[in-house]
């Protein structure tokens, strides 16, 4: 039979950017939040998160804990997931918005070298090339005392802050990245729901946890940040329904590039609304991860290609 045309062409590409928009906005509203603590946000974007899964879970049936053999699989993607979660919320509060955001892009580049590592997936000189981009990129955003002097330029409060931030982010990075791992070794045998209530039900256990121990749970003290709690996690809830309905009709190579344009937001909320104008430092480092995550990106979309035409041969 013929193939059916595309009704809007770019609708895909137009999902992407309207999700990195999202998450962009639900970034810069945390960042206005001032007396609620990052695992406390998280918190709140874990119960949407459950409200939102749970009507899908009842309608397909798919149950609550999974296949047995993908149990511990499941169990560590909603800890990775959640732990990357609230580390980054934590670095978007006490780094710029544009930095930290930066940093986050590294994820498809660690995501290769940990599938080299553990799901012996192929590591090429061009990973490693993308990768060492990566790592200078979050170098000159981090701009460490010992390679660029005593005065470090840029940053909003004090170094100790801004260091922490960035060990934060690149930690929610590598979290992420296991657990990109992690659902490519589980594969279509746990559905997509599923994966999300362990993600949800995992990050609220373990974000109450942490806010009892931490003594940090308290309710927002003004109106305006208990409106912002709500909003961060609608934007984020529907910034990931639009770069789930991009994946379904586009392929994934197209929306790795796109969603580069989350840091372009970042750079535009940031000067825009927080009056923080980006260093050329900062600048340079976004430059070298976006060109390190759009070449890992445009590699595995050639390589699935190629590997596509193969099979039709």
């Amino acid at each position: 039979g013929t193939k059916k045309k595309a009704k809007c062409p770019g609708l895909g590409l137009f999902y992407t950017i309207l999700s990195a928009f999202l998450f962009s906005l639900a970034s810069l509203l945390l960042k206005k939040i001032e007396d609620v603590h990052s695992v406390e946000v998280s918190a709140f974007r874990c119960v949407f998160q459950m409200a939102f899964v749970l009507p899908g879970l009842i309608y397909y049936k798919t149950g609550f804990l999974g296949p047995k053999g993908k149990r511990i699989f499941l169990f560590f993607r909603g800890f990775l997931g959640s732990t990357a979660m609230v580390l980054l919320y934590y670095a978007f509060q006490v780094m710029p918005l544009a930095d930290a955001t930066v940093i986050t892009f590294t994820s498809p580049v660690f995501t290769s070298l940990l599938a080299w590592i553990f799901l012996k997936e192929k590591y090429s000189p061009w990973d490693l090339l993308f990768t060492l981009f990566a790592v200078t990129g979050v170098i000159l955003i981090a701009r460490p005392p010992f390679l660029f002097g005593s005065r470090v330029t840029g940053i909003e409060g004090n170094y100790s802050d801004h260091l922490k931030g960035t060990i934060a982010a690149i930690a929610s990075t590598l979290s992420a990245a296991s657990t990109i791992v992690i659902l490519r070794k589980v594969g279509k045998s746990v559905h997509y729901f599923l994966s999300i209530w362990y993600y949800a039900v995992i990050g609220l256990v373990g974000c109450i946890i942490a806010l009892f121990v931490l003594n940090e749970w308290r309710l927002p003290h003004c109106g305006r940040d208990r409106v912002f709690l709500i909003l961060i996690g609608l934007l984020g809830l529907g910034g990931q329904i639009f770069l789930t309905k991009a994946l379904q009709i586009e392929k994934a190579g197209p929306v790795s590039i796109m969603r580069t344009m989350d840091v372009v937001f970042a750079f535009i909320l940031q000067v825009l609304f927080l009056n923080h104008i980006p260093t050329w430092w900062t600048v340079g480092g976004a430059l070298c991860v976006v060109a390190s995550s759009c070449g890992t990106a445009i590699r595995k979309w050639r390589h699935s290609v190629k590997k596509a035409k193969q099979r039709k041969i």
